[in-house]
C-alpha cells in the first residue's frame, strides 16, 4: 500500500458516518458589471501589466514574427508537443522537445518556453494552465527562466474566477499564475525568479 492510500484510508475511517456536508451557497457575485469581449481583454492586458508580465497582441498572421522578435537572445526554446508549429517558424532558437526524462537541470539549462493556456481570468490578471498537449508538464513553466504564454482571445478569457472554476477540471494539474514569479523578504525587498520564470510575457491572440 502507497503512503497516498494510507492516508486515503485513515480519512474514510475517521469519517465513517459522519453526516453529509451541507450544501455550499452559490448564490455569490459571478461578475463585476458587463462587458464586451474587448473590454474584457483590455481589462485582462491591464492587470498583467500590473503584475509586471509584459503583454502584447497580435493575430495569426503576425505571431511567427512576434515571437521571433520576443526570441532574439534565445539559443533554444522549449515546445510543449501540441504547440503549432507556425508559430515559432521564424525564429532561429533550437527547438527543445518537452521531455519526461529531462531534469530540473536539463530545463534549467534551457533559455525560454512558449506555451498556450488552459484560460485566463481578466478580474485578477491570471493565466491557468492545465498542462494539456499545447503546455506540456507543470515544470517546464517553472524552471526556464523566461515563458511565453499565448492566449486566445476571447475564447480562453473570462470575467472572473468563479467562470474559471465552471470551465476547469478539477482533475488536472493546474496552475494559476499571476504574474512572474516573485517574493519579498521581511523588509518588502521584491526579488523575482524565485519560485519560476523571472520573466513572463504574455501573447494576446486575436486582439489588435
Amino acid at each position: 500500500m502507497s503512503t497516498k492510500d494510507r492516508i486515503l484510508s485513515r480519512i474514510r475511517r475517521a469519517t465513517a458516518g459522519a453526516p453529509d456536508a451541507p450544501p455550499v451557497p452559490r448564490d455569490y457575485l459571478r461578475v463585476h458589471g458587463s462587458r464586451t469581449p474587448a473590454e474584457t481583454a483590455d481589462l485582462l492586458a491591464a492587470n498583467l501589466t500590473e503584475y509586471r508580465a509584459k503583454v502584447h497582441r497580435t493575430d495569426e498572421d503576425g505571431i511567427a514574427r512576434l515571437l521571433a522578435r520576443l526570441l532574439p537572445a534565445s539559443r533554444t526554446v522549449l515546445v510543449p508537443p501540441a504547440l503549432p508549429g507556425h508559430w515559432l517558424a521564424s525564429t532561429t532558437a533550437t527547438r527543445i522537445p518537452d521531455d519526461a526524462a529531462s531534469t530540473p537541470h536539463d530545463l534549467d539549462r534551457v533559455d525560454s518556453v512558449v506555451t498556450g493556456c488552459a484560460l485566463a481570468i481578466a478580474e485578477t490578471g491570471t493565466i491557468v494552465l492545465d498542462g494539456g498537449p499545447d503546455q506540456g508538464r507543470r515544470r517546464i513553466t517553472l524552471v526556464p527562466d523566461h515563458h511565453i504564454c499565448v492566449v486566445r482571445v476571447p475564447g480562453q478569457v473570462v470575467d472572473s474566477v468563479p467562470q474559471a472554476l465552471e470551465r476547469l477540471d478539477p482533475t488536472r494539474p493546474l496552475t494559476w499564475i499571476s504574474g512572474p514569479s516573485a517574493t519579498s523578504d521581511i523588509e518588502l525587498d521584491r526579488v523575482e525568479g524565485v519560485h519560476g520564470p523571472r520573466t513572463l510575457e504574455v501573447v494576446l491572440l486575436g486582439a489588435q
